[in-house]
């Protein structure tokens, strides 16, 4: 049987796990309706071309939670980078309001906490119940 928790490449067998949190400029509340929506397509899509799988993500007004694994070769601070840039960059270019309330859409800061296997449930208990906050 071929569990879920390893990933395998040519040279190792892995399991890298990173919740990931940031925030848009000023802690600004921009995050909803379609904004909030297409960010969820956005992150997916450029998770994919990436090789990421995002486990779980949850996206609140001020704030955005990933639950990412990544292969051992991408950093978080690159995953970080990619996600921010891309995001940011269509959603300025289709949302004029996110030009004119901040002069950037994400913080240059973020949160990355590395994620055991015993922790994976813990950390996604978290994330569902950040939606009720």
């Amino acid at each position: 049987m071929v569990s879920k928790r390893w990933k395998h490449s040519n040279t190792c067998v892995y399991n890298v796990t990173y919740h990931l949190i940031w925030c848009p400029k000023y802690r600004r509340e921009v995050l909803i309706g379609n904004i909030a929506k297409d960010l969820v397509k956005l992150l997916k899509l450029k998770a994919e071309q990436l090789d990421i799988e995002i486990e779980d993500i949850k996206v609140m007004p001020d704030h955005v939670h990933l639950f990412v694994k990544a292969n051992p070769t991408a950093s978080p601070h690159w995953i970080v980078q990619q996600l921010k840039a891309y995001t940011s960059h269509q959603l300025r270019e289709k949302y004029s309001e996110l030009k004119s309330r901040i002069p950037t859409l994400w913080t240059r800061s973020y949160y990355c906490e590395s994620i055991g296997h015993i922790s994976e449930d813990t950390i996604k208990k978290y994330i569902e119940e950040q939606k009720g906050k």
